[in-house]
């Protein structure tokens, strides 16, 4: 199973996602409510919220993302962190990304009782800055993005998009876990092997990609 992570995540999503959309009672006890969590202490909000979305295009576009990048980072982590098992160092990505990206928006909201947000942002936004750093010029390309272009570019226009919605807002989604995520996601990286920092790219060319 250990192997297949990433995919085992997708499939938690997929599960947890498509019960909250038919019970509404299960969506708002999984949702992430800093206003509540702060009066109530209901924690499991900063993780559960990672699991369920908003709508059909918002999980699809999350599963997307992770199902791309995370195979790749699944497959690399043992290689920049041979002292770890790969399965352990990519769920600490993975949930790293969550509570990252949560707690400084629980800071932010705990005093708001109208904030609500769903979605893996912040995890899938750890995995793909992981892979980022560890190929910054690997080209990446999608169905709906037909263009190939470096990774580093398909990150900052990802951010910016984040941006953009976060600014926008009303939808429920937490578009500004993205930027906390990414933030992780080097830096947890980093941790693991200081050389993708200090030698930029370096890991690549050694892969010859």
């Amino acid at each position: 199973m250990f192997d297949h992570l990433t995919l085992v995540l997708i499939a938690l999503n997929v599960v947890a996602s498509v019960a909250a959309f038919k019970d509404q009672r299960l969506f708002q006890w999984l949702l992430f409510d800093p206003f509540r969590m702060a009066g109530h202490g209901e924690r499991h909000r900063f993780i559960t919220h990672a699991f369920i979305h908003a709508n059909w295009p918002h999980l699809l576009v999350n599963m997307f993302v992770l199902y791309f990048f995370g195979r790749n980072v699944e497959l690399l982590y043992p290689m920049i962190a041979p002292g770890l098992p790969g399965w352990l160092s990519f769920l600490g990505l993975y949930l790293g990304g969550i509570l990252a990206s949560s707690i400084p928006t629980y800071r932010r909201q705990a005093e708001n009782p109208m904030y609500r947000a769903v979605g893996a942002s912040g995890a899938v936004s750890a995995v793909l800055f992981a892979q980022v750093l560890m190929l910054p010029t690997s080209e990446v390309a999608f169905l709906f993005l037909p263009i190939p272009m470096p990774a580093w570019v398909f990150g900052i226009l990802y951010l910016v998009y984040s941006w953009y919605m976060d600014k926008r807002g009303g939808d429920n989604v937490a578009h500004d876990a993205h930027f906390h995520g990414a933030v992780f996601g080097v830096v947890y990286t980093a941790v693991l092997s200081p050389d993708l920092i200090l030698h930029l790219g370096r890991f690549q060319r050694l892969l010859g990609i």
